[in-house]
């Protein structure tokens, strides 16, 4: 089918790609609906589309999983769940995606699922809260297995996703896990470091496996710090593991690469290390990739990946976002004359990408997160959470368009797609995912300690949402509430399964605000142990099969 740039115009903007763009949730599984333009569309659909009306829910600071009509859920996995008869799943879930087992088959296939951090009290029981409580080895060994990620499989039936129980695929990755370095030289002595943890968002890659984030890394082993004359100090951890764990700050920040089927687990050093929210891969005709990454952090970078060799991540050059002024910037340290006054080699300017990002010039900003690709313009979306430091309270969309439509052009042009408060009905952008139809669906992220205080700028969003802004119909172009958290919650993770039917989607640290297990703030998911519990639901029902409408068109 044809893709005529010149006549299709959505309200994202006129489309400046030269080849058919497939959403990054589709790019493994051949038996997959494609989506379309309105050129391709009957008469009949396109009325429909144009009919097209949502039903917007109100902000809502109720302890429970709110829908709009048109909408169930069901729980496919929570905390604590057997996924084999050595493992359990993991604690405060983020990130997921979902790859068939068989590509004729959309329902039955593997969920990889991030866990990105604990809360020591549910965990572990240690109080944090109380300086008399000590915490013990025991304690932190919990709190170790809780965190990385999970692969389960699951299957639809009946309309209802299970978990396949002690299927031979379902196997945990955690802070214990030993896990290899795809770089030609050592990081702080190593080839290969012990496990991965802060695993916020991810992506998948053309050969069918997983990429997990990591991105507060600096919260269980510390970090190393650098002054002004290039003298290193360490700087303590949150949690303080690196009091039972003498493991260099330097083995975390990377993204991971996770082979679903084998279980093998790598860091790709080429990608920077940074606080990496997620890492959303596009492959070039000639099958090399090119890859997107947000540091989530208050001033600090966009940058992309280009390979230099077919599927790699390894073999490639680094580039940060000079955004004022629509430039890629290789932090290359042989080309680079200013990177060589301060890094050794190329290893070094990768390890301290944020020092290195700040010497070329890079346009710091709010929080960059989560990235996805309009799989009808290719134009790349950003999230820009907040900037509280800034007075930026509501956080912002990013729109990039590469130049000329090519996701290895060295220039872009950048530009606010849509803004966050109360004139356009939402808070904090975190996670985004296009559907079949090119819907944008965005979960928020407004912190639990913030929410719903009289006093302060989220008192009218209450608890955190899913929302979507549809391309078609009476409401184009509008930030619609579809879904409203348990307390303290916040939504992540949105990936819809291969026919568009189902979104995936975490419930991330329900009840964060507990400091007395007798009295969590949320009981969500309300089972039988009434405390909360972090959990994957699977959302269905007529109104995302309505939205997935052009799914259905014929070529």
């Amino acid at each position: 089918m044809a893709y005529d740039r010149r006549k299709f115009i959505t309200f994202l903007g006129k489309a400046s790609l030269g080849a058919w763009i497939t959403p990054p949730f589709l790019i493994n599984y051949e038996g997959a609906a494609t989506p379309v333009n309105a050129e391709g569309a009957s008469k009949d659909t396109l009325e429909a589309l144009k009919q097209l009306a949502l039903e917007a829910l109100a902000a809502s600071d109720k302890d429970d999983l709110l829908l709009t009509k048109g909408l169930d859920y069901h729980t496919v996995i929570k905390w604590g769940d057997k996924i084999s008869e050595q493992d359990t799943f993991g604690f405060n879930n983020d990130f997921t995606c979902f790859i068939p087992l068989d590509e004729k088959n959309p329902k039955d296939g593997l969920l990889w699922v991030n866990h990105e951090y604990v809360h020591p009290l549910f965990v572990s029981g240690f109080d944090y809260k109380n300086p008399a409580s000590k915490r013990t080895k025991a304690q932190v060994d919990k709190e170790m297995y809780e965190v990385g990620g999970s692969i389960v499989r699951i299957k639809e039936e009946n309309g209802q996703w299970k978990v396949v129980e002690n299927d031979p695929h379902n196997r945990r990755v955690t802070a214990k896990t030993p896990i290899k370095l795809n770089w030609d030289h050592p990081i702080e002595g190593k080839t290969t470091v012990i496990g991965t943890h802060s695993n916020c968002s991810g992506g998948i890659t053309p050969w069918k496996t997983f990429l997990t984030c990591e991105e507060n890394y600096d919260s269980f082993f510390g970090e190393t710090e650098y002054d002004e004359n290039n003298v290193a100090t360490k700087r303590p951890s949150r949690y303080g593991w690196e009091k039972f764990y003498n493991y260099p700050p330097e083995h975390y920040g990377w993204v991971v690469e996770v082979d679903p089927k084998e279980g093998t687990v790598q860091k790709h050093i080429a990608l920077g290390r940074f606080a990496h929210e997620c890492c959303t891969l596009y492959q070039l005709a000639d099958k090399r990739v090119v890859a997107y990454s947000g540091d989530d952090k208050n001033n600090e970078y966009l940058y992309k990946f280009i390979s230099s060799k077919p599927q790699s991540l390894k073999e490639g050059t680094l580039y940060v976002a000079d955004v004022e002024n629509g430039k890629w910037l290789p932090l290359d340290w042989e080309s680079q004359s200013v990177l060589k006054t301060k890094f050794k080699d190329q290893t070094e300017v990768l390890i301290r990408a944020r020092e290195a990002a700040k010497l070329l010039g890079a346009t710091p900003l709010n929080r960059p997160e989560d990235i996805e690709i309009d799989p009808i313009t290719g134009h790349i979306f950003v999230s820009l959470t907040n900037n509280k430091s800034k007075n930026d309270f509501h956080g912002s969309i990013l729109k990039v368009e590469e130049s000329e439509g090519a996701f290895d052009a060295l220039t872009f042009k950048a530009s606010t797609y849509k803004a966050g408060g109360e004139e356009n009905g939402f808070s904090c952008p975190d996670n985004l995912a296009f559907d079949l139809a090119g819907n944008l669906w965005i979960t928020s992220d407004m912190s639990g300690s913030a929410m719903n205080k009289a006093e302060g700028p989220y008192m009218p969003f209450k608890n955190n949402s899913l929302f979507v802004i549809p391309r078609y119909g009476k409401d184009a172009g509008k930030v619609i509430r579809v879904a409203s958290a348990p307390r303290d919650a916040e939504f992540t993770g949105p990936w819809f399964s291969p026919d568009g039917k189902t979104l995936f989607l975490s419930i991330q640290h329900p009840g964060e605000q507990t400091t007395d297990l007798k009295n969590p703030t949320s009981k969500w998911p309300f089972d039988e142990d009434n405390i909360p519990k972090p959990a994957v639901v699977a959302i269905t029902g007529s109104l995302i099969e309505k939205m997935n409408k052009l799914n259905q068109i014929e070529d």
